[in-house]
């Protein structure tokens, strides 16, 4: 594993500054610890003053210094689609697998559960959860929903590579040695969809991220815990760009663009390294 990131880093300018720009935000999340301030409190310096040497990001009308609390708002951003990525990559990958390996009625019937899912408007069902909801739904509950809805178009893509998998002679040879089923799915077939999983869950993370912070400008979220998505929805209450406070908006806008160019070119570093014709490409040699 370290000797690919290696070669990644080394071979692939993509790589190298998606690595950097997602270790900036992952450093900058890490810094919300040491925060002077509580994220959750307001009024605790001076509302509205802009940049300088004391407050570095400028400060927001409900008296907040802008830099600690991006930093708790991008680490719990991280946290919430890395929560989604990790479980929709469990959903995914049993699902896939199975399906791919089983066959028969067993796919159709998943892949008939797979194919509903994917057809289901999810940002209207996210909404409609909020509302129904809406004295209870937390942090960590919409994670929860979100994975349980975003993980079918990776399962069909897994699903894809069992089935292939299934018809190779090593499979056979595992099943006249007597392996069970879920013997060969976790231990032969799993570590040929792992490079699969690593880049669906960075394109999984930005899906996620974009819709907590869609969804968070909106208000059908919970608004108080700090988020990217729930800093530009105070910031809207409290008319900051009319009110000239641009820096509340345009900061905290910025780090989450950042974030998701830096996971995009990852999972698209990822994805050519996948293709063996790109990898050699890349390293200088005969496709």
């Amino acid at each position: 594993m370290l000797k690919i990131f290696r070669d990644l880093l080394r071979f692939n300018l993509e790589f190298a500054i998606g690595t950097l720009i997602v270790s900036i935000i992952v450093g900058l999340s890490v810094l919300s610890f040491f925060s002077p301030y509580p994220p959750e409190d307001i009024y605790v310096v001076a509302p509205d003053v802009p940049p300088s040497w004391e407050y570095w990001l400028g400060t927001t009308s409900r008296g907040q210094d802008v830099f600690w609390q991006m930093t708790a708002a991008l680490r719990n951003t991280l946290l919430f689609g890395i929560a989604v990525a990790a479980i929709s990559r469990v959903i995914s990958l049993t699902i896939g697998l199975v399906s791919g390996y089983m066959g028969g009625m067993t796919d159709r019937v998943l892949m008939s559960i797979n194919d509903t899912f994917i057809i289901i408007p999810l940002f209207p069902i996210l909404v409609l959860f909020y509302f129904v909801m809406r004295d209870s739904m937390s942090w960590a509950l919409l994670a929860l929903i979100m994975a349980a809805l975003g993980w079918a178009y990776d399962a069909r893509l897994i699903r894809s590579v069992a089935m292939s998998l299934r018809t190779r002679e090593f499979t056979s040879q595992c099943i006249f040695s007597g392996m069970s089923p879920r013997q060969i799915m976790t231990r032969e077939h799993l570590p040929y969809v792992l490079p699969i999983v690593f880049s669906t869950t960075l394109n999984n993370m930005n899906w996620s991220i974009g819709m907590e912070v869609t969804l968070s400008v909106l208000g059908f979220t919970d608004i108080n815990t700090p988020t990217i998505g729930s800093m530009l929805y105070w910031a809207n209450q409290h008319t900051a760009l009319v009110a000239g406070v641009w820096w509340w908006i345009a900061l905290p806008v910025i780090a989450v663009m950042m974030l998701f160019i830096g996971l995009y070119l990852l999972a698209t570093a990822l994805n050519e390294y996948i293709d063996p014709r790109s990898r050699l490409s890349r390293m200088g040699g005969a496709a």
